[in-house]
């Protein structure tokens, strides 16, 4: 399969990645680290912006339902979940999207979810989830998605306060690794969690995962209700990245570390699909996103419009926010380390 850019082209190099271009104009997905990457410099990439018809990666809440109720969760309101029929046509007019995240609430909660993924064949697929039904699932999902996304936010304990059932977590994570697929973590940065992130790393560097991602809480849904003491000032963010990559370096972690915090810069970077249909870009600010300052209170979502209706590629067209989406998902607008021990990422498959 392959989708023109304008003078770029993306190339399906098979089920687990894609190359865009080649030589200083390239953006490949990395197969190992689960995440694209460019030669393009951010000159070339903003010139690209012109001629990039449709986004690299776009999120699909098949669900909102979900057996935990994590306390930093943005995504808490509830909605009917879709038919096949109207995932069948969300995805027509997805044509063309190099990946996709099949997200929730808890996407494997839904019976049909192998159905689901199925429809999505054409795309790389991700998903992300708690893991509580990888034990059952695992194996139907093999060959079938690139790879899954656990969050975990560390130990037992830790894990049990903020999100939900560590062992159930750790059943569904091993089955997932016995069963072959890929898998990646990531973490929810509170300050209250600071001192278990090691050993999420560590967690991480034993179950092989490509990469740790950590994300900063941001003010909704139940996000509302965390108290201002749990969000880093971006100074603390910048601080914490390095105190992570100088561990993975003393101890050899292999996964690539990423973490994305809340500025101008990544601003309205995702492409969220509701499952109803509508599209909508996240996180949006509203203009209050300042310089130390991650997950004000006016966070939010805009409206970009209806993937029943519409083609991605119309609705790109009015897209605010391209090249933070770009940049975001190319690792230019976040911290970026491609693993602890200096290695180049595929070095021990080699």
């Amino acid at each position: 399969m392959s989708t023109d850019f304008g003078p770029l082209v993306i190339q399906r190099t098979d089920r687990h990645g894609v190359s865009v271009g080649g030589g200083v104009n390239s953006i490949e997905f990395s197969v190992r680290g689960h995440y694209f990457k460019t030669t393009m410099t951010d000159a070339q990439l903003a010139r690209s912006v012109s001629f990039i018809d449709r986004p690299l990666s776009v999120i699909y809440q098949v669900t909102r339902r979900c057996n935990f109720d994590c306390e930093f969760c943005s995504e808490t309101m509830q909605t009917k979940d879709p038919t096949l029929d109207q995932i069948t046509s969300i995805q027509r007019n997805l044509a063309g999207v190099s990946r996709v995240f099949l997200s929730g609430g808890e996407p494997l909660l839904r019976r049909d979810f192998v159905e689901i993924v199925d429809i999505f064949r054409d795309h790389i697929v991700a998903v992300p989830t708690n893991a509580t039904r990888g034990y059952f699932m695992a194996p139907k999902l093999v060959g079938k998605i690139s790879f899954i996304n656990v969050g975990l936010e560390g130990p037992r304990n830790t894990t049990n306060r903020v999100r939900g059932d560590y062992d159930k977590v750790m059943r569904g994570i091993l089955a997932f690794k016995e069963a072959g697929l890929p898998l990646s973590v990531s973490a929810v940065v509170l300050r209250s969690l600071l001192d278990a992130l090691p050993f999420t790393y560590q967690i991480a560097d034993l179950l092989g995962a490509g990469k740790i991602k950590l994300i900063h809480p941001i003010r909704k849904g139940n996000g509302l209700r965390l108290p201002d003491s749990e969000f880093l000032t971006l100074q603390e963010s910048a601080a914490l990245f390095e105190r992570m990559k100088e561990l993975a370096n003393e101890y050899g972690w292999t996964p690539g570390l990423r973490m994305t915090t809340w500025t101008p810069e990544t601003e309205g970077y995702s492409i969220l699909v509701y499952p109803d249909g509508s599209i909508w870009s996240w996180p949006v600010y509203g203009g209050v996103a300042e310089r130390g300052e991650q997950g004000g209170p006016e966070d939010k979502v805009a409206y970009l419009g209806d993937l029943q209706e519409e083609s991605i590629t119309e609705i790109w067209r009015r897209y605010p926010f391209k090249l933070n989406h770009l940049r975001k998902y190319l690792g230019k607008s976040i911290s970026v380390s491609e693993n602890g021990s200096g290695l180049i990422v595929d070095a021990r498959h080699k």
